[in-house]
């Protein structure tokens, strides 16, 4: 069991239905839609440059099965051998690191780990502080100058640090593991996000209005578990239960569904954009000489690398079905 990605699809943590769905629309959201990822996507100085990273990227993307998941089967074989002994899932890898790693190596992965660590962390604050900036505080103060901003935006990330700290200990009541933590909160985030920005560049039919209550009612249902999953033991037994109970994955595709059909629903009520408002935003009103820049920015080396990342994903899923 411990070698396989595929369980039953009444697995309590891992049901193979949420691994197929759940993991595509977090995949999606993270990858299209997230700040962190797309401010380094924008930055290219074109079209192709932007298309060769994320290649790139999509390689590096590979790399976590060796960072996590190998690394973790090793924790596993050695703490049933009785090698190594650790408390729980947090702790394998600093114990393999402590433990297994002569002090040479062992400073060199410390290393780094706190230059992954400060190079993520200066991406979110630059990230957080832009979005409050530019897309709220400017919106209320237009006036502003750049001076202004930017002194706004330390400000912001000061404030963004004090309340991380004073989230740190509220993570422990929603997950044991850090990493499942991270996933659960991205899945309560994600689907809101990626059904509109997905339903949007596909379709003309849905309107601004749709999006704007398919982004609020995906964030207010995913906070609703969010709030209430560190009082699971205490709402046992009523009928808010099943929100906690849930799977996360699978409460992650159900809040997919729900904001598809909401932005349906609303969609046939509201007014849709005009054309010129369009223009650009969705595949279908994408201009001809962007399509003709696009193809002829394609080369051999564009099919190869595509096809080698679904190759070796392919294979993993093969592998470890």
């Amino acid at each position: 069991m411990n070698m396989h990605l595929i369980r039953s699809a009444s697995d309590t943590e891992f049901p193979w239905p949420g691994i197929v769905f759940g993991s595509f629309i977090i995949g999606f959201w993270y990858w299209c839609t997230d700040q962190y990822i797309v401010q380094r996507v924008l930055s290219a100085k074109g079209i192709k440059e932007a298309r060769r990273g994320t290649m790139f990227a999509g390689y590096l993307k590979l790399l976590p099965i060796f960072i996590f998941l190998v690394p973790g089967m090793i924790a596993y074989a050695l703490k049933v051998k009785g090698v190594i002994s650790y408390d729980s899932a947090d702790q394998a890898f600093p114990t393999l690191v402590a433990e297994l790693l002569p002090s040479g190596v062992k400073g060199i992965v410390i290393g780094g780990l706190v230059a992954a660590l400060m190079s993520s962390l200066a991406s979110l604050f630059n990230s957080s502080a832009t979005l409050f900036t530019i897309d709220f505080y400017k919106k209320f103060k237009p006036e502003s100058s750049e001076k202004h901003l930017l002194k706004v935006g330390r400000l912001a990330t000061v404030a963004i640090v004090i309340l991380g700290l004073l989230w740190i200990p509220i993570m422990s009541l929603i997950a044991d593991v850090l990493y499942e933590y991270l996933q659960s909160v991205q899945s309560l985030i994600a689907p809101g996000i990626a059904a509109v920005f997905l339903l949007g560049i596909c379709s003309k039919r849905f309107t601004p209005d749709a999006g704007f209550i398919g982004l609020v009612s995906g964030f207010v249902l995913g906070m609703i578990r969010l709030v209430l999953l560190p009082f699971k033991d205490a709402i046992s037994g009523t009928p808010l239960a099943w929100i906690t109970d849930m799977n996360w994955l699978y409460y992650c595709i159900l809040l997919f569904v729900v904001v598809v059909v909401i932005m349906i629903v609303v969609s046939f009520f509201t007014k849709p954009a005009s054309e010129e408002q369009l223009k650009g935003l969705t595949f279908s009103s994408i201009g001809k000489d962007t399509l003709k820049e696009v193809a002829a920015g394609l080369d051999k080396w564009d099919y190869i690398h595509t096809a080698g990342i679904i190759g070796i994903t392919t294979f993993i899923y093969y592998r470890f079905w």
